[in-house]
């Protein structure tokens, strides 16, 4: 068969093009319409409405999303059925990995973790913390499982198992807890530690920011871009937050940041789509490919 010219072109231009970004939702939460057998916690901080896993298979597979962290949500606390349900579930094999929920300062923790890792082998990858209180506040030592005593014996205990067991540590916290995640960081040089939420500016100070910042100097320590709303005063495209994102990107580099939150309808993701190439507008298409999903692809071990 002979090829024309004009085709000899289009199949060079077509092999010489730049492949697509692997996209990876790194922070999800999925919510069971089934009330009855997924039922929200007695301690449960909020009740939302549901968010199920049938839509959300449906979306990323409109969206083309190739992978996703479900982030255990605090409304199950620490019943992981829903997470072990969306695991057996998943649209594709190794579609997602997930995050656990329990407290750390509990002293059956450890084993309780040992227990669902091995329950669910390559599918859990970190510990969410949350410490977002007001720093008036004494630390919780029981109740809803947050803000507990990150200086806490029992909460270092909780972490060392957690890095024997190949789990990072993912934080939800405010600005004023960077200090406290510093000591742990230089405590815990190997285990990865990942922030969530650009570390939720606007509620703390810029003082308390510059601490979130030099956290950057611990190599395993990770920034998710997520949730920008809670690092703003303006509403979408969250024009405020720009400076403070490039000073993250300063900080951190372009292959420690990731991201999440991308929704669970097209409209959301192309908003979040297209919110990304203007908050990081002053980078290149291989770094913004790194935040859209080859960091996530590499930190979590997802497959393509």
């Amino acid at each position: 068969m002979t090829v024309s010219r004009r085709q000899f072109l289009a199949a060079s231009a077509a092999l010489a093009a730049p492949a697509a970004p692997v996209v990876v939702d790194s922070h999800i939460h999925l919510f069971a319409a089934d009330q009855k057998r997924f039922p929200y916690h007695a301690n449960a901080t909020y009740r939302p409405p549901a968010q199920p896993l049938e839509d959300y298979v449906r979306f990323v597979r409109a969206a083309g999303i190739a992978h996703a962290v479900i982030i255990h949500p605090e409304p199950y606390q620490d019943d992981h059925s829903y997470l072990e349900h969306c695991f057996a579930n998943q649209p594709s094999p190794g579609f997602f990995k997930g995050t656990c929920l329990f407290d750390p300062i509990a002293a059956e923790t450890p084993a309780r973790m040992a227990a669902l890792v091995a329950k669910n082998p390559g599918n859990i990858v970190g510990l969410r913390i949350h410490a977002t209180q007001d720093s008036k506040l004494p630390p919780t030592t029981s109740g809803a499982i947050r803000d507990r005593d990150l200086r806490a014996p029992a909460l270092r205990t909780t972490i060392r198992k957690a890095h024997e067991l190949g789990l990072a540590i993912q934080f939800h916290l405010s600005p004023f807890y960077a200090p406290r995640i510093a000591a742990l960081a230089g405590e815990f040089p190997g285990t990865t530690m990942i922030l969530d939420h650009l570390v939720r500016a606007a509620y703390g100070t810029p003082a308390e920011y510059e601490e979130v910042l030099r956290l950057a100097r611990f190599p395993k320590v990770v920034m998710k871009y997520s949730a920008v709303q809670y690092s703003t005063k303006q509403a979408y495209p969250f024009d405020d937050a720009k400076p403070l994102v490039r000073r993250v990107w300063d900080a951190f580099g372009p292959e420690r940041i990731i991201w999440g939150s991308l929704g669970h309808t097209m409209e959301d993701f192309r908003k979040s789509d297209a919110l990304l190439d203007r908050m990081f507008d002053f980078a290149g298409p291989a770094d913004r490919a790194r935040i859209r999903g080859g960091n996530a692809m590499r930190l979590f071990g997802f497959r393509v």
